[in-house]
């Protein structure tokens, strides 16, 4: 997998190297992501996080360009406390426990660009992400000891979403983005969970 990663931000940059010119441009851009979870039933706690990658823009024109790029994202949720009485098989105190959920991707938006005016365009367009680590961790706490629990929550190792916003370019060079992107296959075999983020990122381009 960081072969693979390495290998599409490589592609990126040597096609930035290749086609140096007035309609095309790249570079990077960080932010933070609103994740959260969607879907019937679920009611899932939104948590804030970081992405960071990189991005180029070919223009076609005045008014149409399109902008592939490569994202890390991290899409924890909130932590969980709560009281295991199975281990504690019900003959003494519960076990006090505090689960952390972690799962990362690579994403890989493809965004179609319509500028509204030089400097605001509207953005739309499909994102494939790469799940990269799926993790939850259980700290279980007694008087005496404690003990962690890691373990895969399942998640399906690929996803696919659309995202839709807007990029306000302050000049030339620096340029903030808004999108949502929501996803359309379930998380998970047994569950119609799916993924939902907001994201807000500033980027600069070369």
């Amino acid at each position: 997998m960081k072969k693979t990663i390495f290998a599409l931000v490589c592609m990126l940059m040597a096609a930035g190297t290749a086609m140096a010119q007035k309609t095309f441009t790249f570079g990077p851009k960080v932010g933070v992501d609103y994740t959260h979870q969607w879907g019937k039933n679920i009611n899932d706690e939104s948590a804030l996080n970081f992405q960071a990658g990189v991005f180029m823009e070919y223009r076609f024109n005045r008014k149409f360009a399109i902008a592939p790029e490569v994202v890390f994202a991290t899409h924890a949720r909130p932590k969980r406390e709560w009281k295991d009485w199975l281990i504690s098989l019900s003959l003494l105190p519960p076990v006090d426990v505090t689960s952390t959920y972690q799962t990362n991707y690579i994403n890989i938006p493809v965004i179609f660009k319509y500028y509204v005016t030089k400097s605001l365009s509207i953005d739309l367009g499909p994102q494939l992400s790469l799940k990269v680590y799926d993790k939850c961790t259980d700290k279980r706490e007694e008087s005496n000891y404690h003990w962690v629990d890691k373990y895969d929550m399942g998640h399906r190792s690929v996803d696919f979403g659309l995202g839709l916003g807007a990029t306000y370019n302050f000049n030339e060079k620096v340029f903030v983005q808004l999108r949502y992107t929501l996803g359309l296959i379930p998380l998970y075999e047994d569950s119609n969970a799916r993924n939902g983020n907001a994201q807000l990122s500033i980027g600069y381009r070369f």
